[in-house]
């Protein structure tokens, strides 16, 4: 299965997924989105596969949009910009396989996935 995992080595939750599916044998593709930025192109993408709006790829919690963008309307396109803009606002860890794609938080969601693929 080839599989892809959007990663945060920083992140406690990134990294328990990254060795959830090295511990399963699987060797995915690491993307360090921080180091080399998502285009936002490359982020529509994701968030069809995840199926799901924009606004539920951010990390509302984080400083940067508390302090800038709570409480404002955003376009899905603004909101993508955004997320290229600021990727620390990006969700993680997400993984994605061929056709489909998760936010892997809890890991439990990781591991049903990994069943169902």
């Amino acid at each position: 299965m080839k599989l892809t995992i959007y990663h945060n080595t920083r992140c406690r939750k990134s990294r328990e997924a990254l060795e959830l599916l090295e511990s399963k044998g699987l060797e995915p593709e690491v993307i360090e989105y921080l180091k080399n930025p998502l285009s936002e192109k490359q982020i529509e993408e994701l968030i069809q596969l995840l199926k799901i709006d924009p606004i539920q790829l951010v990390r509302v919690n984080e400083t940067i949009w508390k302090e800038n963008y709570k409480g404002k309307t955003l376009s899905n396109p603004e909101i993508i910009a955004l997320l290229a803009k600021h990727p620390k606002l990006i969700e993680r860890p997400i993984i994605t396989s061929v056709t489909n794609a998760l936010i892997g938080r809890p890991i439990d969601k990781l591991i049903q996935f990994l069943e169902s693929n």
